[in-house]
């Protein structure tokens, strides 16, 4: 099965003569040799990245060096406090929640976080959230609504974890009180999805006024393999699950699943994590000033009137 690294093997190989080049004495025919190669890099790039497929954009929104939740957070926050632990049983660092400042706005900030290392990983549970991490995030959310602080929520995980210990917990409770809590949530809620947003360990902290999708992560029920998997008994055909699945940001925008799609800078996220916070960061801003002008009235009636959009219902023969 194809690989992120498969996907930029070509980019590999100009980045490498590149690095060579450059390490040559300067000289105008080396000057012109790297100009010529930086445009070509930029145009192989280009077109990559404007002609992804839904599988391929799979393995983009995976990929490692994506930004991940605290990212965003060390870029975009002042004075950002994590609070940690849901009073009932334990913390998960999977999901990351807590208090900072966006500008001069004071939010609260949550999002699922993987790690980058194999002993982060583990750590992160590869952002995988156990009920004590939806309990934490809500235990944030109530504080948010109380101190009338809007939500902000990064969406990055596979789904749920679904271990033994999970299950014993209540990880689908908890799944489940949190989109009733979010639903009648009394501050403005802003959700964006910046890589992988996976079943329901998405909508645990997805339940939004805007929620949007970076350009290249995906938003699904299932991942393609768990599809595949299910369907086939053959996670090979992932491919074809993706496919299927209509997970891309512009599927789900068509679907009217979700409101905005964010660009990425040229090669995805991970080619310029600065520059794909920023851009994040921007629309974080300019959305909440609109969400903060409108009464908690109107938002409420729009937020449920936007999930009671979603889908599409068709009637059997025999009730025609």
């Amino acid at each position: 099965m194809a690989s992120h690294a498969d996907l930029e093997e070509p980019l590999r190989r100009l980045r490498t003569r590149l690095a060579e080049l450059e390490s040559f004495p300067e000289s105008p025919a080396r000057n012109r040799d790297i100009q010529k190669l930086t445009e070509k890099l930029r145009r192989l790039t280009r077109e990559i990245y404007q002609n992804l497929g839904p599988w391929q954009k799979t393995l983009v929104a995976r990929h490692p060096l994506r930004p991940y939740t605290l990212d965003y957070a060390r870029l975009l926050l002042r004075d950002f406090v994590e609070i940690q632990g849901d009073r009932a049983f334990a913390d998960d660092p999977a999901l990351v929640a807590g208090f900072g400042f966006l500008s001069d706005r004071p939010v609260a900030f949550i999002g699922h976080q993987k790690g980058r290392d194999t002993k982060e990983k583990i750590r992160r549970n590869f952002g995988m959230a156990r009920p004590e991490g939806y309990r934490k995030a809500l235990r944030v959310m109530k504080l948010a609504e109380k101190f009338g602080r809007p939500v902000i929520t990064l969406i990055d995980t596979p789904g749920a974890y679904p271990g033994l210990d999970s299950e014993e917990r209540g990880v689908s409770e908890a799944i489940a009180r949190n989109l009733y809590e979010m639903s009648i949530l009394k501050t403005p809620v802003l959700s964006v999805v910046i890589g992988e947003g996976g079943s329901g360990g998405a909508l645990g902290i997805g339940v939004a006024d805007v929620l949007a999708m970076l350009e290249h992560s995906v938003y699904s029920v299932i991942s393609p393999e768990g599809c595949a998997a299910i369907l086939w008994k053959d996670q090979a055909r992932a491919q074809e699950a993706a496919e299927a699945l209509r997970l891309t940001a512009g599927d789900c925008k068509a679907l009217g699943v979700i409101d905005e799609i964010i660009a990425e800078p040229p090669g995805g996220a991970h080619s310029n994590p600065v520059e794909a916070i920023e851009t994040v960061g921007r629309f974080l801003r300019s959305e909440l000033e609109k969400l903060q002008k409108t009464g908690l009235e109107k938002l409420l009636a729009g937020r449920y009137a936007k999930f009671r959009r979603m889908g599409v219902f068709e009637g059997s023969p025999s009730s025609k």
